[in-house]
């Protein structure tokens, strides 16, 4: 199995663009935990519990709102239930949250990779943001990664904020890189129509972001990462040489993984066709065991599905899609159009003029999902 996904729901409040499933109520971190472990048990001596484990991610939420106890607790349940062999175990964390002791315990549970959620370092975009922490917080909680010797971390940046201009940018990053940080994870910012954001921007009090503005930002996160030699590997990606996520490349590249707690997503191969379940968003449900028994809801995904499903997520990253691939494993090949389509995109410079694996141009990744659409719209 390529990894396990734990999703942690809490977070002290809701950041205005987020909409991944969370809750603020603390007094429920106790019971979601033992329900997390019975879950986590359920799969004892199952397909599931016999291909070794490569890595698991911790994220949410903010998973840095548990206490080292009840992490405690969800990796002895993992080890008595799993055969782990994972060289890579990522935690997600708020600044305001860590500590250098809290941050060594987590390296004595086993957790080895930091993802520490900065965004920015501006306070009055943090503000904006809606984050709990502050510029000082964010820099201290770099400060605190080093102290305690994480082995490897990652950070997250978001772009394209009204008002961020292409300097405040530069300052982000330049702040950031004075960490030396293996990876960052540089995001677009979205607007999602349930969010704080959605709403003002519906109701015309925030204007969308400006489709040139966020060009000009991605094109300054790939010239100045890149003059560091941290380069991207995946859209919202970047990493130095050898750093890139194993975990999340294993979501692009169609591999195993078991998703636990509430919201969380699996992908399951069964012979030529593959299983994907997610349990119920919803900590009520999930606290009266109601979805510990999602994978028995399962939707089968047949080979066309998937093929379509692996180009729209490998032609995100810098592998791409090998043809081979596509034809052994799914049995996809493309049509006359889809070719005519791809020789038209080599000659705008939008892919890369290879005729063997399928891959984007630095211009081609700026519209990548737009790209896929356009060449699967055509099989």
């Amino acid at each position: 199995m390529a990894g396990i996904y734990i999703h942690i729901p809490f977070c002290k409040q809701a950041c205005s663009y987020c909409d991944f499933y969370f809750v603020t109520q603390k007094k429920l971190v106790e019971p979601f935990t033992k329900s997390l472990i019975q879950e986590i048990r359920s799969f004892r001596d199952s397909e599931f519990s016999v291909e070794p484990v490569e890595t698991i991610y911790i994220g949410g939420g903010t998973p840095s709102q548990l206490s080292v106890d009840h992490l405690r607790k969800i990796f002895q349940a993992l080890n008595e239930t799993f055969r782990l062999d994972a060289g890579e175990v990522t935690m997600e964390m708020n600044p305001d949250d860590v500590t250098p002791e809290y941050l060594r315990s987590l390296l004595e549970l086993g957790v080895n990779r930091a993802s520490m959620g900065i965004q920015s370092f501006d306070e009055n975009l943090l503000k904006f943001m809606h984050r709990a922490h502050s510029s000082r917080e964010a820099l201290q909680a770099l400060e605190h990664l080093h102290t305690a010797g994480f082995p490897t971390f990652t950070a997250d940046l978001i772009y394209g904020n009204p008002g961020q201009t292409t300097e405040m940018l530069e300052e982000d990053i330049s702040r950031l890189l004075d960490f030396d940080p293996p990876h960052i994870s540089a995001y677009s910012l979205t607007v999602e129509p349930k969010t704080r954001l959605g709403k003002q921007v519906e109701l015309g009090r925030i204007d969308p972001p400006d489709d040139d503005k966020v060009s000009q930002h991605f094109d300054l996160l790939t010239d100045k990462l890149q003059a560091n030699r941290i380069s991207r590997y995946e859209v919202s990606n970047y990493s130095k040489p050898g750093k890139e996520a194993i975990h999340n490349s294993s979501y692009w590249k169609h591999e195993n993984y078991l998703g636990l707690g509430p919201a969380a997503h699996s992908f399951w191969w069964s012979g030529n066709k593959a299983r994907r379940w997610e349990n119920k968003p919803d900590i009520k449900s999930y606290l009266d065991k109601e979805s510990v028994s999602a994978k028995e809801k399962s939707e089968l995904l047949d080979l066309g599905t998937l093929a379509e499903e692996r180009l729209m997520l490998g032609l995100r990253t810098k592998w791409g899609v090998a043809r081979k691939e596509l034809a052994e494993r799914y049995g996809y090949v493309l049509n006359r159009q889809q070719e005519e389509w791809l020789a038209y995109q080599k000659e705008k410079g939008m892919l890369m003029p290879d005729e063997d694996v399928l891959r984007l141009t630095p211009e081609g990744f700026k519209i990548a999902d737009l790209l896929t659409v356009d060449l699967l719209s055509k099989g």
